[in-house]
């Protein structure tokens, strides 16, 4: 269970303790932070409410921590992530419960994710011995009017603290997503988990603190985001932001400064279906895309854009696949579960509600019992309805019927985001130049949007976001390029004759 046996020191009475200097402590506020169970609607968790003077503690302390860290040799760091990787995998059954009860994931998918979780800080550190073992070098006569007497040697060196902000609806992989990048590159981390999901990254933390990583390298800080907040992401300590989650991260963006961000802030992604699509395969794209995880993904499929021709027969199809989706607890596995809060289930159904104002056509009747919403799929839905535009986060799916292509990528591109899209055709030259002509930072054809395998690039354009994430780019953003020039009196060139003369 939670919080028992291996985890028994990250918990005081009922209230889970934060990570800092190597140790779980309680914080001198003397208060504490709920956590509903989506499901029940009753607190599940209660965790610490940090204060600003506990950040400035931290802050401290990581930047004292990463001066050490940065001269811990590379397979070093790689052993340690290995290491962390492993407890991780170990103790997958306890931190899985914590999902299931914080933010209602399937029992099975939440499994899936600690595992990957684990996969990835083995990939990353892998990744980053090769990364971070290789320099360049420059010669100075490549430039032209330049002759042969610089050698420029260049190499990957760490920023310093580095801030991670993980979002609810995958809070450990999306934060070893970031931990584990910017370990290996000689960073220090300070997390600071959503209210959703902060006992799983608890239990995650203390899995690193179980490998053996230095004092003070990794810390964890919980609490309310209207108090520390703010105070933490302008705080002059941290050198580089990794957030993902909704809008806040445009707010973070224009406090932040002059420091590297990493900022993924969800989408609506559009699925094009052109006539000549296996519809078979769309269907069970756009239910796998659309209402896996009760269709909380930034990159669920959140509007599909399907040519009229075609349009009833997809319809008909995606409505027997809903029609088998089981709705229910997350312990049971249920397809459908409660969605993260009251105030999500209550903009959804606002979305709702105007598509019915306004005539869309409901192909299952709406039903709502407290924080579960069974799954809804909305036809003949126009540009003016709020659904149309806005991401729901939530298991209803509007359809839009087109009449030709560029009506689809116009409606795609008129999107204030731009994360993923997919498009559906046996036409690869068709689905190539639609990719091109979509204003979106990643396009899948023939499959519904996914973050992932982990390594692979992942970024939004727009409002979606602002530098990419992966495996390697995720770790080359935590780096700066560090040069060392070498000034020789003379030019030298290699094999060259008159070498011995000029000596």
């Amino acid at each position: 269970m939670a919080g028992t046996g291996l985890f028994s020191e990250i918990l005081d009475g009922e209230v889970y303790k934060y990570y800092a200097d190597g140790e779980w402590k309680t914080s001198s506020s003397g208060k504490s932070v709920a956590i509903i169970n989506p499901s029940t609607r009753k607190t599940q968790y209660k965790v610490q409410a940090c204060t600003q003077e506990e950040v400035n503690s931290v802050m401290e302390l990581s930047k004292s921590a990463q001066k050490s860290w940065a001269k811990t040799p590379l397979w070093k760091r790689a052993e340690l992530l290995h290491k962390a990787a492993a407890i991780l995998k170990d103790n997958k059954v306890p931190i899985a419960e914590s999902l299931v009860k914080e933010i209602a994931k399937p029992a099975k998918d939440s499994v899936t994710e600690v595992v990957r979780s684990g996969d990835l800080i083995s990939y990353c550190a892998e990744e980053g011995v090769r990364i971070l073992g290789e320099g360049k070098f420059l010669l100075s006569d490549s430039f032209p009017g330049n002759e042969r007497t610089k050698y420029c040697l260049t190499s990957k060196i760490p920023l310093g603290v580095v801030l991670a902000i993980p979002p609810f609806n995958y809070p450990v992989n999306l934060a070893v997503s970031k931990i584990a990048p910017a370990l290996i590159a000689g960073n220090s981390l300070v997390l600071k988990p959503p209210t959703q999901g902060a006992v799983s990254c608890l239990h995650m933390v203390h899995c690193f603190h179980l490998a053996g990583f230095p004092k003070g390298l990794i810390s964890c800080i919980t609490g309310k985001g209207s108090e520390i907040g703010d105070f933490l992401t302008m705080h002059p300590a941290v050198n580089c932001i990794s957030f993902t989650g909704g809008d806040t991260g445009i707010s973070i963006s224009k406090k932040a400064g002059m420091i590297p961000l990493q900022m993924e802030l969800g989408g609506k992604d559009a699925c094009v279906v052109l006539e000549d699509a296996d519809l078979d395969l769309v269907a069970s794209n756009i239910i796998k895309g659309g209402f896996s995880y009760s269709g909380q993904r930034c990159t669920a499929v959140k509007v599909v854009l399907v040519m009229e021709s075609v349009a009833d027969e997809l319809v008909e199809k995606v409505k027997a696949k809903v029609a088998k989706l089981t709705v229910g607890p997350p312990e049971d596995n249920s397809d459908i579960t409660a969605v993260v809060s009251e105030s999500s289930a209550n903009f959804i159904e606002g979305l709702v509600m105007d598509a019915k104002e306004k005539g869309a056509t409901f192909c299952q009747e709406y039903k709502r019992e407290g924080n579960l919403i069974w799954p809804l799929l909305l036809d003949n839905v126009r540009p003016d309805m709020r659904i149309a535009w806005e991401e729901p986060f939530g298991p209803v799916l509007p359809v839009l019927r087109i009449n030709s292509v560029e009506e689809g990528i116009n409606h795609c591109n008129a999107s204030n985001f731009g994360l993923q899209g997919c498009v559906f055709t046996k036409d690869i030259n068709k689905a190539i130049l639609i990719s091109d002509a979509m204003e979106t930072g990643t396009v899948q054809i023939n499959s519904a949007p996914a973050r992932g395998p982990d390594h692979f690039p992942f970024q939004g354009l727009k409002d979606s976001g602002i530098g990419s994430q992966g495996v390697t780019n995720s770790i080359n953003l935590m780096t700066k390029v560090k040069t060392t020039v070498i000034n020789l009196p003379t030019p030298s060139y290699s094999m060259g004759d008159g070498l011995i003369a000029r000596l």
